[in-house]
């Protein structure tokens, strides 16, 4: 922050620890920060390093063991119209449509304008994050995506003087994120707005930012490096990648995580040894099976013909997926690429058995696709884990389903095999309530390789997870794919991600 400017907010020795199930964490340990008005400040960390807990107590959700938060020289005491957040995750109101739920903040706040003008305000903002046709939709009819983009419109039209961004954009596709990105720094320019912004992407915080503040890896997260960004605005998205001040501010940065990832242990080793023990549904099949089905091939293990998802609205029948196909072959690994909400998610929810087909098929290994079970292992892009339950009790549900004839001891070394594989050998007995949602997601992919399936669905796994663990988990998922060969089909919306795996 410039010397001369005055902090409209201001961190003091913040500090906070969590009572758990392994007894107490320090997740925060002497936070010192200044924020200048009008200043754009980003917190670049990784994930479980605290961040979502210092945006909550900026936010006034968490009340810090130690230290203070001031808003213009005074307390914050608890939430208040003059931050506005938006969450990691979406957080609607699942029986309103997408018009109420913007308008339920927007009556709140803006309570002495007239209705003609909190609803001019709305139906702006919904349009703005590119939602105007889906102003009657409920969330259950919306993508990931989509529901993200209406928690930032939320967030947008109550117009509040300190804008809070816990990762708002990570669960969007790149041309959607680029929109919004641009919207924020229009909003940063024409209103002068101060906005902090969480985030595990390097390229985002020095797109937008003034400065970066790297917070260093749990327990007992610090304040490390601050860094100044003196680069022009506005920043051109393909200009900066040849501007030698920016490319070399981003290797510092860049440089910098590594180191503190270093220090911190980094993923994707193991101290146990992969049992050589056979998953159930992989076992082999009786040998007059065999017979009958020897000088087969291996093309057309998985087919998608003809597919169809239809959803009835109020305002009729709404066509997700029309007439979808696609061939693979056993062992391939397949990246659906595509824009939030064009359908992705729906068609992976489909061949895992959880959708109901509307029209055509899709036929795994000679069966057709019409249930759910364990030889099609997801990793959803929401982490979907037992809150009551810990990362060892998470896994182990499916592994003890999947290998019934393996001994206790082989089970376990299966669970811990994955889940040190993902980086987690030091929380196995950690609650999944009292993880990040980072923690949790790589809670969920070491549940689903540990299943041996025959196919496996990746929803977008990586989206909540910081750079440098996600290019590491992107390598373990190389390593494992190599090893199992499983068939696997991945949805994202990276392109880089796409072609890397």
């Amino acid at each position: 922050m410039n010397a001369a400017a005055t902090p409209i907010l201001t961190l003091k020795g913040v500090s906070k620890s969590y009572q758990g199930s392994a007894g107490t964490t320090r997740v925060l340990d002497g936070i010192d920060l200044e924020v200048a008005e009008g200043e754009f400040v980003a917190i670049l960390g990784f994930s479980g390093a605290g961040k979502t807990t210092l945006i909550s107590a900026i936010a006034g959700l968490v009340e810090p063991d130690a230290g203070q938060i001031l808003l213009r020289g005074k307390p914050i005491q608890g939430p208040d119209k003059e931050r506005g957040l938006v969450f990691q995750s979406y957080s609607l109101f699942p029986w309103l449509t997408v018009e109420q739920n913007v308008a339920l903040a927007v009556d709140a706040v803006h309570k002495d304008r007239s209705k003609a003008d909190r609803a001019a305000l709305v139906k702006q903002k919904v349009e703005l994050v590119g939602l105007g046709h889906a102003m009657d939709r409920k969330p259950a009819q919306l993508s990931g995506g989509m529901r993200q983009r209406v928690a930032v419109a939320r967030a947008l039209a109550m117009e509040p003087e300190i804008l809070l961004l816990d990762e708002p954009l990570s669960a969007l596709d790149a041309l959607t994120r680029a929109k919004l990105q641009d919207e924020i720094e229009r909003i940063r320019k024409e209103e002068g707005r101060t906005i902090l912004l969480v985030t595990n992407d390097v390229d985002e915080a020095l797109l937008l930012a003034d400065r970066v503040a790297v917070l260093t890896p749990a327990p007992a997260a610090r304040i490390g490096e601050i860094y100044q960004v003196d680069v022009a605005r506005p920043r051109d998205r393909e200009a900066v990648n040849d501007d030698p001040a920016y490319q070399k501010l981003r290797g510092r940065i860049v440089s910098y995580l590594g180191s503190l990832n270093a220090q911190a242990g980094s993923v994707g080793e193991s101290s146990v040894d992969l049992p050589n023990v056979t998953p159930l549904d992989l076992a082999p099949p009786p040998q007059a099976y065999r017979e009958a089905a020897s000088g087969g091939t291996t093309r057309r293990y998985l087919e998608f013909y003809r597919l169809h998802k239809v959803y009835p609205t109020p305002k009729g029948p709404l066509t997700v997926v029309d007439d979808f196909n696609l061939i693979m072959d056993k062992g391939e690994f397949v990246s659906l690429i595509g824009h939030s909400g064009c359908g992705k998610s729906t068609v992976l929810t489909m061949a895992a058995g959880l959708n109901a087909i509307s029209e055509g098929g899709i036929v795994l290994d000679n069966r057709e696709i019409d249930v759910a079970g364990p030889d099609k292992a997801v990793v959803f892009q929401a982490p979907s884990l037992m809150p009551w339950l810990t990362a060892r009790d998470n896994v182990a549900l499916g592994v003890e389903r999947v290998y019934p004839h393996a001994s206790r001891a082989e089970r376990k070394d299966i669970v811990e095999y994955y889940l040190e594989r993902v980086g987690l050998g030091d929380a196995m007995d950690k609650l999944a309530a009292e993880m990040s949602n980072g923690m949790r997601q790589r809670v969920g992919i070491a549940r689903a390789f540990a299943l041996s399936p025959r196919l496996l669905l990746l929803d977008e796994p990586f989206g909540m997870l910081d750079s440098l663990t996600r290019w590491d988990l992107q390598d373990v998922l190389v390593e494992t794919w190599n090893r199992t060969k499983v068939t696997a089909i991945m949805v994202t919306h990276d392109v880089d991600e796409a072609i890397l795996l």
